[in-house]
């Protein structure tokens, strides 16, 4: 008997500390998890983190001073750029390590290591799309160049700096509830963070809805209902600009492809919401004579913050805006002379080629009119807990065939099976000399040359400088191809199909000073239908661009706050365009009271999406389901995934074509109207409302019904903010949805000194329990922007400062 009770004093002990040591599911060690010494306790403040101290690091050159202000943002003043970017991956680490390290993981499809088998199918979607192998050809460009190399190396080295300084007990909180630990960072983490940012702004791709509609509607509707320009458009480079340039010869159409359009074969949607805003004013439209900027980047919102705001400062450079953790380098910002800001082309970029494979060993594929052999690229998937998984990926010339059966994997809907899939972002690029220009820029000329050096995701780079200049370019390295060239899925066996070559860097698109006194994108067409390249078919909705546009124009004597004002600015065209044609097909008669009520609210509405307002949630799911049940009957069909024709496409039929066969539902025996519809669907966005906040009352407000909020980045419960009250709409400037919206929000006004006003949802620290984790949230949600501390030494007393690092070698 006394053996058996040893023995349990020997194993339980044993076996409660395996277990508590032991992540089980998505529980972590609790042993680990709670230790006074090592546990989370030690993240509840950023313990780590001492004031006015100092550090040796290897690798510096010289001398570099940190200054941290009152928002824990860090000014580095260098004295040569090795040291700049060694100290910026430093600072960069020291506050978000973990997010640099889980943003790359995802982007290599490297989940699985941290999480296990569930994971999985993330994983081999990240490979299968070709992100490591892009990142590979992307780093190629980046090491080629010397500056790139520098800057890569450098912050590489401050990166694994920090990490060094680590030990368990101050390791970042994520890593102690995900139970793993920091590994060296290495320069390919920089090639795929960009590489992420590319598949984020690449929007999904829709030729295989395109192309399944093409086969069930046949070309005659699909050319009907997906037209290749918007019929309301007020696009980025104004109406009437003059290409002053030759263009290259387009490439002719194949033969095959317009037998196709016109019917003589037989035969993952894009998502409104990742838009943004930029603007520039010249100094005839403002207060101070100099041009103010504004930029406001649309992306799904985290905690931590997607951005990283920093100053950099050495000689020949002193710039301030958000980098990206994990990329030196400022991305957005201005410096003495200039400002920029960024929003998305929606450039088509990104094609899929139907392959003809030899056999099932897809070893060959058939290609101007002969076999061509593969290439296999062995993909090493680690799964915690479990065996290693080999994925095979085979490579056409066009890039990887992403699936050979239905993939498992909601994200994927939108990828053909067999198709292989042709890039940009698999190309080999160096973005990182377009901001290692633009950050140490003077003028218009050094814009124009640093966006030369940009492949992707496309972007329209706006400018302005206190040269009084300012302009527009959307830019990207864009391949030359044939009208409507990836509407539909491609050849893969004709050579005629394929990308053939480029648009010459300086014949993109541009304006520079037009006669308006302003330039601004909101994702909406790049151009009129004269420019004779093909960018794409299709951009964002021009609702935003539209009232931006309506804006600036009737603006004079701008200052910051009138700029700050219009970055928040929740009215809607939609809505303007919609609810005069809606309103009298509503059968007052057929109505119960609260839907009298709602209907009295929409009536005197001010069309403004603003967070109390009533009417905006009831017209909000009226137009949702007025769409769906216009669409659904037609474009839903099981098994063969479709998208439905664009928001621009819908009121135009609302408002002209009031007997469209599209109306009827094709799913009962009664003839449905528009009428019909228009009852409908207003009936439902009632009902909707009241089941589920009861009697019309305050908790219709649009704030609530949005649910606006800011979710941690690994969807780690208790991490992300609360929600928001607050207003904005996919079709209003003030672009806010669930977790999407204005990342950042910037306002540059330039002059002898600039001044930068900034602010985004979240804060510096990743550390959940810092105060400068989310400080800046309600700032953000406000509409308010702080005062951009801009330096110019490490004594400037212009701000309030609360520590400072001193780095030596």
């Amino acid at each position: 008997m006394n053996k058996i009770k040893v023995l349990f004093c020997v194993i339980i002990p044993i076996a409660l500390a395996f277990l508590f040591n032991t992540k089980l599911g998505s529980t972590p060690p609790l042993l680990k998890f709670l230790n006074p010494f090592m546990g989370f306790w030690q993240n509840a403040e950023n313990n780590h983190f001492m004031f006015n101290h100092k550090a040796k690091i290897k690798g510096a050159i010289d001398k570099i001073e940190i200054v941290f202000d009152d928002r824990m943002i860090p000014h580095i003043f260098a004295q040569n750029d090795h040291d700049l970017y060694l100290a910026q991956g430093y600072v960069t680490a020291m506050h978000r390590l973990w997010q640099m390290d889980f943003q790359t993981r995802f982007a290599a499809g490297r989940i699985s290591e941290v999480v296990g088998s569930k994971a999985i199918e993330v994983d081999r979607y990240q490979r299968r799309m070709g992100m490591v192998y892009g990142a590979e050809n992307s780093l190629k460009g980046m090491m080629a160049d010397p500056k790139a190399k520098e800057m890569i190396l450098a912050y590489t080295e401050g990166i694994n700096a920090y990490i060094k300084t680590l030990s368990h007990a101050n390791y970042p909180l994520e890593y102690k509830i995900l139970d793993f630990k920091p590994e060296d960072w290495t320069p390919i983490k920089c090639a795929l963070l960009l590489k992420q940012m590319s598949a984020v702004l690449a929007m999904g791709s829709d030729e295989f809805y395109m192309t399944n509609i093409l086969k069930k509607f046949g070309p005659e509707v699909t050319k009907n209902l997906f037209p290749d320009y918007p019929f309301r458009e007020d696009p980025i480079i104004p109406v009437g600009t003059k290409w002053n340039f030759s263009p290259l010869p387009i490439p002719k159409t194949p033969e095959s492809f317009t037998q196709a359009q016109t019917g003589e074969v037989k035969t993952k949607e894009k998502v409104e919401g990742i838009g943004s805003n930029n603007w520039a004013l010249s100094g005839a439209k403002t207060a101070s004579g100099y041009p103010i900027l504004a930029n406001d980047p649309h992306l799904d919102l985290t905690l931590p913050s997607i951005w990283y705001q920093i100053q950099l400062h050495a000689p020949g450079v002193n710039t301030y805006g958000v980098s990206l953790p994990g990329a030196p380098g400022v991305i957005i910002g201005f410096n003495q002379k200039i400002a920029w800001g960024v929003t998305n082309v929606a450039a088509d970029v990104l094609d899929f080629y139907q392959i003809k494979f030899k056999d099932s060993s897809h070893n060959e594929y058939w290609y101007n009119n002969q076999w061509k052999a593969t290439k296999k690229r062995l993909e090493t998937i680690k799964i915690r807990g479990g065996k290693d998984e080999v994925d095979t990926v085979y490579y056409t010339h066009h890039g990887p065939v992403v699936y050979f059966q239905k993939p498992k994997y909601g994200r994927a809907d939108n990828v053909p099976v067999g198709d292989a899939l042709r890039w940009i972002a698999h190309e080999e690029s160096n973005e990182l000399m377009t901001f290692y220009y633009l950050n140490r820029g003077k003028n218009y000329n050094d814009y124009r040359k640093a966006l030369t050096f940009y492949t992707a995701p496309a972007q329209n780079f706006v400018f302005a400088s206190v040269d009084n200049d300012i302009a527009i370019t959307p830019n990207g390295k864009f391949p030359l191809k044939w009208k409507d060239q990836g509407k539909f899925i491609l050849d893969g066996t004709d050579p005629a199909y394929d990308w053939q070559g480029w648009i010459p860097n300086a014949q993109n698109p541009t304006v520079k000073n037009p006669p308006r006194g302003f330039v601004s994108s909101a994702n909406q067409s790049s151009t009129d239908t004269t420019y004779p390249y093909y960018i794409n078919w299709e951009f964002s909705p021009y609702e935003r661009g539209k009232r931006i546009n309506d804006r600036l124009s009737a603006m004079n004597k701008a200052t910051m706050d009138s700029i700050r004002l219009m970055q928040t600015d929740n009215y809607s065209i939609l809505a303007q365009n919609l609810v005069p044609a809606l309103l009298p097909l509503l059968n007052n008669e057929q109505l119960n009271a609260t839907q009298k009520e709602a209907l009295a609210y929409v009536d005197k509405w001010n069309k403004r999406y603003d967070a109390h307002e009533i009417a905006a949630s009831v017209f909000e799911i009226w137009t949702k389901r007025l769409t769906y049940d216009i669409w659904g009957d037609e474009f839903e069909v099981k098994g063969i995934p479709m998208r439905y024709p664009s928001r621009d496409r819908t009121v135009e039929m609302i408002l002209k074509e009031p007997n469209a066969t599209w109306y009827d539902n094709i799913n009962t025996p009664k003839k449905e109207t528009l009428t019909d519809l228009v009852n409908e669907s207003f009936k439902y966005s009632c009902d909707s409302l009241e089941r589920r906040f009861g009697p019309i009352n305050k908790d219709w407000a649009w704030a609530n019904v949005k649910q606006s909020n800011v979710p941690h980045l690994a969807k780690i419960p208790g991490m992300g903010s609360k929600v928001l009250q607050i207003g904005g709409a996919k079709s209003t400037i003030n672009a806010l949805g669930e977790s999407n919206g204005p990342s950042w929000r910037m306002v540059i006004e330039l002059g002898k000194t600039p001044k930068g006003h900034g602010v985004y949802p979240g804060g510096q620290s990743g550390n959940p329990g810092s105060k400068f984790y989310d400080n800046m949230i309600d700032t953000w949600a406000n509409g308010k922007l702080y005062d951009l501390f801009y330096m110019q030494s490490p004594d400037d007393k212009s701000g309030t400062i609360i520590s400072r690092l001193k780095i030596s070698k």
